[in-house]
């Protein structure tokens, strides 16, 4: 009876033993498991939790950008309707009543031009030059060539109606019209003006496709046999 009260007591500290050190190991992966799904820098590592919190970020990100957007398209506008009702007040009768004006022409783009007195800053179609030209140097240098190479940059506004053709015709009739309405300003800017070329028209346009070629010059490829 000794022997088996000693063996049920030996077999019953076992069985605590290995319930113990099955508890250490559960709690153990336990909490391996909770490191490998805690939350670091604020965002947490569970896949499903990872997943929503990117969602939100993107939307959050995507309402931002929409909202700068918004508030860039609204400043634009804005800014379009000062220009706007600029030039309405300096011109109440329209580009007809103006009194300093010139028309220029390249390819197929007419522009049509008036001055005023300002400080220089020149509108095309109630947008800046910067914004109409798309900030292209050598258009916007094209455009007020005519008043720096008389000393005029802060003298005038100009104002100007463009259409037809591409961005650059339009900044060369732009110049053209520019010279001729500084000479409807002062006849003494003729001279000046005609020495730099800026009144000559330039009539250059693009030859018409010939029938039977596949440009205005260019022929298909003769085969002889």
């Amino acid at each position: 009876m000794a022997t088996m009260a000693a063996l049920t007591s030996s077999l019953g500290s076992l069985q605590l033993g290995i319930a113990s050190s099955c508890s250490c190991s559960d709690k153990a992966t336990a909490a391996s498991l909770g490191s490998r799904f805690s939350v670091q820098n604020g965002v947490s590592l569970r896949p499903a939790l990872r997943i929503a919190s990117l969602k939100a970020s993107s939307s959050s990100s995507a309402s931002a950008a929409v909202k700068v957007c918004a508030v860039g398209a609204a400043v634009s506008e804005d800014n379009e309707v000062d220009l706007e009702a600029y030039v309405k007040s300096v011109l109440p009768g329209g580009f007809a009543a103006a009194r300093l004006w010139g028309t220029g022409r390249r390819k197929t783009a007419v522009a049509r031009v008036v001055l005023v007195d300002g400080t220089g800053q020149i509108i095309i179609n109630n947008r800046t030059a910067q914004d109409y030209l798309q900030g292209n140097p050598l258009w916007l240098q094209a455009v007020k060539y005519p008043l720096a190479s008389l000393g005029y940059e802060q003298k005038y506004d100009t104002i100007v109606r463009a259409e037809g053709g591409g961005l650059s015709a339009q900044a060369q009739a732009i110049l053209l019209g520019i010279a001729r309405a500084l000479i409807v300003a002062n006849q003494a800017n003729r001279e000046p003006l005609k020495k730099q070329g800026l009144l000559t028209r330039d009539s250059r346009v693009v030859e018409r496709k010939k029938y039977g070629l596949k440009k205005a010059r260019k022929a298909p490829q003769f085969s002889k046999r």
